[in-house]
C-alpha cells in the first residue's frame, strides 16, 4: 500500500514509520506545519509542532529511507481547533483540543489530502489497535498497553476513516520498547521527551492565554441557592470540578473546600458548590458518532464501559440513543464532568463511539431556595 506517515518529530511517529516500511508498504513522511510562528522553538515549550519538531521528523526519515515533506495545515488548524477550543471555553465548555485535531486535522484534512494523492492509508504513532470482524469491519481498539493507551483521543473517527488509519505501534508492551527500539535503528529521537499540554498553548497557561484572546471581565461567585460569595477575573478562567483560585475569603458554614460546579458565560457567573455536587448520575450529546459499526437496537439501553478523559479509568454504564442524543448512565455516579468533555464508550476493549457532552444531571439536587 502507498502509506502517508504522519511525522511530528517525536519517537512514536518515527518508529511507526519505520515499521510500516519494514511491512512492505510504501512510505512518504510529512510533518504538519499548524503554527504560523516561524520563531518558535521547542526551548521553554511544552508543546509539539514546532520547528525543531520538524527538523527532528526531517532527520528521522533520512534514516528511515523515506521521502519526507512539510505540509502547512495552519489556516486549517486555526480554524478547526483553535478558534473551536476559543469558541467552547467562551461558551462555559472544557474542549479537548487533541480530539479536535485527531478528528478534524489528521483524520479529516490530512487523510482528505492523501487519498486525493493517491495514499491508501494514513500512518501515525497513536498507542491503538485496529482489529477485523468477522465480517471483515474494522474495529477500533485499545493498545496492548494499557498505561500507554490513547484509544480515547481517537474515539471521534469513523467508519471510513478507520478503513484508512493504520497504528502500527498498538501491540507494542510499553513506551520504553519502542524508545529501544529507536536507538537500534539509530534513530536521535530515542530518548526526546514527550509532548504535553496544548501544543498552541507552549508555556502552559491557558488562563492567560485565553485572557488575552477573549478578554475578562469582573462577574459574581454564587452558590447553589444563588448568593453571591465573591467575584472573579472572567468566567472563562474558570473550569467544572476546579478548586484552586476561588479566592473567595473565608470557608463554607460546614467548613469543607468548595468547587466549581457550573459555568455561565452569559451572565460572567461561576457557581460554587461542595465536592459531592460535582457527582453527575447521567451524560448526555447530540454530536455523537461511531467508531466503526454503531450497536445494533441502541435506542434500547446497553452495558457499556464510559470514559471521559484521557487517562481516566473507564467505569461501568448503560448507553443508548435518546431524543436525538447518546445519554450514558453511569452504575455510580462521576465527578467533576464538564460540558465539552469528550465521553468514549467502549465494550471490553473496543472503541464504540463517543458523544461530546452537552449536559449532565447532578446526582446531589440543588438545595431549594
Amino acid at each position: 500500500m502507498k502509506v502517508l506517515a504522519a511525522m511530528s518529530g517525536g519517537v512514536d511517529s518515527a518508529v511507526a514509520a519505520a515499521r510500516a516500511v519494514e511491512a512492505g508498504h510504501e512510505v512518504v513522511g510529512v510533518h504538519l506545519a499548524l503554527s504560523r510562528m516561524p520563531g518558535t522553538l521547542r526551548t521553554g515549550s511544552r508543546g509539539c509542532c514546532t520547528i525543531e519538531d520538524s527538523m527532528d521528523a526531517q532527520r528521522a526519515a533520512n534514516i528511515i529511507g523515506i521521502p519526507y515533506y512539510v505540509w502547512d495545515f495552519s489556516e486549517r488548524f486555526k480554524l478547526d481547533v483553535v478558534d473551536d477550543f476559543i469558541a467552547e471555553y467562551s461558551a462555559g465548555r472544557t474542549p479537548n483540543p487533541c480530539m479536535r485535531c485527531n478528528e478534524r486535522i489528521k483524520f479529516a484534512a490530512l487523510l482528505e489530502k492523501a487519498l486525493s494523492l493517491g495514499f491508501d492509508a494514513v500512518c501515525t504513532g497513536h498507542y491503538a489497535s485496529i482489529l477485523t470482524d468477522a465480517d471483515g469491519n474494522r474495529e477500533l481498539h485499545r493498545a496492548a498497553a494499557w498505561a500507554k493507551d490513547q484509544s480515547y483521543v481517537l474515539g471521534v473517527l469513523t467508519a471510513e476513516q478507520l478503513e484508512h488509519a493504520m497504528f502500527p505501534l498498538g501491540d507494542t508492551p510499553s513506551k520504553a520498547d519502542v524508545r529501544a527500539e529507536a536507538t537500534r535503528r539509530g534513530l536521535a529521537v530515542a530518548n526526546k521527551p514527550d509532548s504535553h499540554d496544548i501544543c498552541f498553548i507552549p508555556d502552559g497557561d491557558t488562563r492567560g492565554w485565553l485572557a488575552d484572546k477573549v478578554g475578562a471581565a469582573e462577574g459574581d461567585i454564587l452558590d447553589r441557592s444563588g448568593n453571591k460569595l465573591g467575584t472573579h477575573p472572567g468566567a472563562h478562567a474558570f473550569t467544572v470540578g476546579q478548586r484552586k483560585g476561588l479566592n473567595i475569603g473565608y470557608p463554607a458554614d460546614d467548613g469543607k473546600p468548595r468547587f466549581v460546579l457550573e459555568v455561565r458565560p452569559k451572565t460572567n457567573e461561576v457557581v460554587v458548590g461542595p465536592k459531592e455536587a460535582l457527582d453527575v448520575s447521567e451524560l448526555a450529546g447530540s454530536k455523537y458518532s461511531w467508531a466503526g459499526l454503531g450497536p445494533l437496537g441502541a435506542e434500547e439501553p446497553f452495558d457499556c464501559d464510559v470514559q471521559i478523559r484521557a487517562h481516566a479509568d473507564p467505569v461501568p454504564a448503560t448507553a443508548q440513543l435518546r431524543d436525538g442524543e447518546l445519554v450514558i448512565t453511569p452504575r455510580e455516579p462521576l465527578g467533576g464532568v464538564a460540558p465539552g468533555q469528550t465521553a468514549v464508550v467502549y465494550i471490553g476493549t473496543r472503541v464504540l463511539g463517543q458523544c461530546t457532552i452537552d449536559r449532565t444531571v447532578s446526582a446531589v439536587p440543588a438545595p431549594v431556595a
